[in-house]
């Protein structure tokens, strides 16, 4: 079955259930739109105190600069990563698609934070034991390889987009 069948039948269940407001499904189905509108407003919240924090706290810690210029970094990254799981929830409740696209790239940015936080941890760690050296390095090369397989993932979804675009003309 072609992803545009699958597309255009969740499309259809979608528009029925729109029609059919008087019935079990369409209350259930503007239960679940409710509630996906709620968490939206939720994540623009906390993206909005995430960031409002990450900004006072940058100019309250202005004596050790270099940490707070790396926490300014990680605040406002998770402040892109809360944005584009807004922004695709968003777009899920509007098409009733979920794309994959916009979650690798969400993983992207996940995965960098966390090299940004393990490095800046390892230079900016004054004492580190053996163990702490040790896991800090294993989180880095965890984070990269994640990094890694999605951008390898990303490469292939959009090598994929490209092929079907040339096989239907």
């Amino acid at each position: 079955m072609c992803v545009t069948t699958i597309v255009s039948q969740m499309t259809t269940k979608k528009v029925e259930s729109e029609s059919d407001s008087g019935s079990t499904d369409g209350l259930f189905y503007w239960l679940i739109s409710a509630i996906e509108y709620l968490i939206v407003v939720s994540l623009l919240l906390v993206a909005g105190v995430v960031l409002v924090r990450t900004v006072v706290d940058f100019f309250q810690q202005w004596n050790s600069f270099p940490r707070s210029v790396v926490g300014a970094i990680d605040g406002i990254l998770v402040v892109i990563i809360l944005l584009d799981i807004a922004q695709t929830v968003f777009g899920h409740v509007r098409t009733a698609i979920f794309p994959a696209k916009p979650f690798l790239i969400i993983g992207i940015l996940a995965g960098v934070r966390d090299i940004l936080s393990s490095s800046a941890h390892l230079t900016l760690g004054s004492s580190l034991t053996q163990t702490n050296f040790k896991d800090t390095l294993i989180s880095l090369g965890v984070g990269v390889g994640v990094v890694v397989l999605l951008l390898v993932g990303l490469v292939l979804l959009r090598y994929s987009e490209h092929e079907g675009d040339h096989s239907s003309k």
